[in-house]
């Protein structure tokens, strides 16, 4: 994987920053690092917030970063972390030294993410430069105007993106890497990865 990144299963994902390492969407995880200085969360479908997971990552020092309209979830995990931060769409945030941005994370013409449920994907900082992950959602407005050197895509189809449709996102956004997730487990077979990487142009490094 690109420096400093390593992707596990549907959106999960760990990333060096030089604020500490991030765990986002931790999910299904087969070991317990207990090694996450923050852990972020993009919505609250259960592949995404899983409770069990989050407690395999964290410790007394690690910071939660949810979206505002998840507040309610809280309960669930509030005793698990040092602190808990909520955060909105389409703004720039610094927690201790972690810089990033938010990215609203919606459908299109499908009921799964709807727009007003305000969910995010993120633009972290880190060693690997400006890694963006999408979240569940579509090629929105607000997804083809981000710039990133490494971009985490959704390409499972019926929840997300398909693998054309992802491919032509980060074709419009041009990082430098991009990572194709959330496939090949509950939704999208494994060989939408091929697809994916037979659709995106050359010049972009393709890391599966």
């Amino acid at each position: 994987m690109a420096e400093g990144i390593l992707f596990y299963t549907q959106n999960s994902s760990r990333i060096d920053t030089p604020a500490g390492r991030v765990y986002v969407d931790p999910f299904r995880m087969t070991e317990e690092p207990h090694d996450a200085a923050f852990v972020l969360v993009t919505h609250e479908h259960y592949d995404h917030f899983s409770p069990e997971d989050i407690a395999k990552v964290c410790n007394p020092d690690t910071v939660f970063v949810l979206p505002l309209s998840m507040l309610d979830k809280v309960r669930e995990v509030e005793t698990l972390f040092a602190r808990i931060e909520t955060v909105v769409p389409g703004e720039r945030y610094s927690i201790d030294g972690l810089r990033f941005a938010t990215v609203r994370a919606y459908n299109i013409g499908r009921p799964f993410h709807p727009k007003e449920a305000e969910w995010v994907g993120y633009v972290i900082e880190a060693n690997a430069g400006r890694v963006y992950i999408a979240g569940d959602s579509d090629a929105t407005e607000e997804a083809m105007e981000v710039r990133c050197d490494v971009a985490l895509i959704p390409i499972g189809g019926k929840y997300t993106m398909d693998a054309d449709q992802g491919a032509a996102l980060a074709n419009a956004i041009r990082p430098a890497t991009v990572i194709p997730v959330h496939y090949g487990g509950r939704l999208g077979s494994s060989d939408a990865a091929k697809t994916f990487a037979a659709l995106v142009d050359p010049a972009i490094r393709v890391e599966v």
